[in-house]
């Protein structure tokens, strides 16, 4: 008779797999809960003390950690010398293990938990038995994923046992749940002792979907996300179109970045990753004409986000354009019912009152990965120098903070040029300040006269500043930090243009 091991903690589907592994001729060994609930269900089983002699102890913390168990796992069966330990110390083998672990990540997400309730759901039978089991899978069947249930029955219905190919998956399937368990552990203890940089990094993600392909076509690509994911991309809720692509979520990602930035209704328009409108104001509508107004043509084939319910009146306009995802908290009832009909659009609904949980980012690189703290630096009016003869009024100051948040969302080196809660003219990612300058400048043409410019570093030059005196370019806010920052000043001082320094540069790579 074939030998199952089964202590689970999610119980689903374990008692209709334990009865067909019953009639198939298994015979069940259980621990604790499990026990119990296959017991009540009517399923003979023996307990964990039968075959290891030896009480559970200590709350349940030490009861399969045995030589009778894992003697039973881990005697590779065509090893003489194993088989003769076996008979010597009267082990009887385990052919299959159904394990699943104590809920530490459903624990961890629990309100007010303790330190000593997280502790005490730190499983270390199951993860073994596991490990153990997993490594001889040449010989045993080891399922962690309710999931897997039905595969695993159909199989030994079929064949009589489970093929080696199907053990092997499975096998790989433990370790990749164990380490996904050890490294939640281990993120939640560097976290409470503050070990910001620890000297190795593990990380784990969950899949939220394949994706059909990656930048491009010739790329495979999938979308996964952090366990504990709040403001996230990842937890938003697709209510009609296509499955987002990997260019997609990139955008959206980005979108949402700079949305967070604002508390009025805002309207973020994105193409690449870039910001080519954004628009505030006190009604969804005014944000939505102002980021539209922006720039009407990068929108085309963009995507909108929003931090407001989606109206009905600005439905009718969005449903005018092609793009790509519209995003937001939520929508009027018509509003959804005019975008969903459009058949390939993207509608995502998403809860933007939640935080950033985690505080990470990370960049990978061939073979390595950067990691540093998303850039959540933010600069109140108190904290501005005005290093100019000339002092920006309350209008500019306001205009300054609303393009201070904008620009550290543009690609480096990255010029903003805005007026009255609206981005006009931006230029990201080039080579040199000057050459953004002009691009954003140039963009905004006429509607650049009276309007205030951001750069996300210092300028080098006076260059920027003579350019945007041409545009009637009113004040200027930058970080300040060049030994070259008194070109700057004199060269506003010159042209009547207020400069006000932040003494934080925001450079995106």
């Amino acid at each position: 008779m074939k030998r199952v091991l089964i202590s689970v903690s999610d119980k689903t589907g374990i008692v209709e797999f334990t009865e067909k592994l019953v009639s198939l001729g298994y015979e069940v060994v259980s621990t604790g809960g499990t026990k119990k609930t296959l017991d009540e269900a009517g399923i003979k089983t023996l307990s964990i003390s039968d075959i290891t002699g030896f009480p559970e102890i200590m709350d349940g913390r030490v009861k399969t950690l045995h030589p009778n168990v894992h003697g039973a796992l881990l005697c590779v069966r065509d090893n003489e010398k194993h088989l003769k330990a076996l008979v010597e110390n009267k082990i009887d083998l385990i052919d299959m293990v159904i394990v699943n672990l104590y809920p530490f990540k459903e624990t961890l997400a629990k309100e007010g938990v303790t330190h000593d309730e997280l502790i005490e759901n730190i499983d270390i039978g199951g993860p073994s038995m596991l490990r153990s089991a997993a490594k001889n899978y040449r010989s045993v069947t080891v399922v962690v994923d309710p999931k897997d249930y039905e595969k695993v029955i159909c199989e030994i219905e079929r064949e009589g046992y489970t093929k080696l190919e199907t053990r092997e998956k499975l096998a790989a399937k433990v370790f990749r749940h164990t380490s996904a368990y050890d490294t939640l552990i281990a993120e939640y203890l560097t976290g409470k002792v503050k070990e910001e940089f620890p000297e190795t990094l593990t990380v784990t993600y969950e899949k939220v979907q394949d994706l059909r392909y990656g930048e491009n076509p010739h790329q495979k690509a999938g979308f996964y996300k952090k366990s504990f994911a709040g403001y996230s991309i990842g937890n938003a809720e697709q209510l009609h179109g296509k499955e987002l692509s990997y260019n997609n979520i990139q955008d959206a990602n980005a979108a949402l970045e700079i949305l967070k930035e604002f508390e009025e209704s805002t309207v973020v328009a994105v193409k690449h990753m870039n910001p080519c409108g954004v628009g505030s104001g006190k009604t969804i509508k005014e944000a939505w004409d102002k980021a539209y107004e922006a720039d009407k043509t990068s929108i085309f084939g963009g995507i909108v986000a929003t931090n407001s319910c989606v109206t009905t009146e600005v439905a009718k306009e969005l449903s005018q354009l092609f793009l790509e995802i519209v995003i937001a908290p939520s929508y009027e009832k018509e509003a959804l019912e005019i975008i969903t009909q459009k058949k390939n659009i993207r509608v995502l609904q998403l809860d933007m009152s939640k935080e950033i949980v985690n505080k990470m980012k990370i960049t990978s690189v061939m073979d390595g990965i950067l990691i540093q703290e998303f850039d959540e630096m933010k600069i109140s009016e108190s904290e501005l120098i005005c290093v100019t003869e000339k002092k920006p009024t309350d209008d500019e100051i306001k205009d300054l903070l609303f393009n201070w948040n904008v620009v550290k969302h543009v690609k480096s080196n990255a010029i903003v040029i805005g007026k009255d809660g609206q981005t006009i003219g931006i230029g990201a990612g080039q080579m040199n300040r000057v050459g953004a300058a002009k691009i954003a400048l140039e963009q905004g043409g006429d509607k650049c006269k009276g309007a205030v410019l951001a750069s996300d570093a210092f300028f080098p030059m006076a260059d920027t500043v003579e350019l945007a005196a041409k545009y009637g370019i009113k004040a200027i806010i930058q970080p300040g930090g060049s030994i070259k920052d008194s070109l700057s000043v004199e060269a506003c001082n010159k042209y009547g243009i207020a400069m006000v320094f932040t003494g934080v540069r925001h450079f995106k790579h």
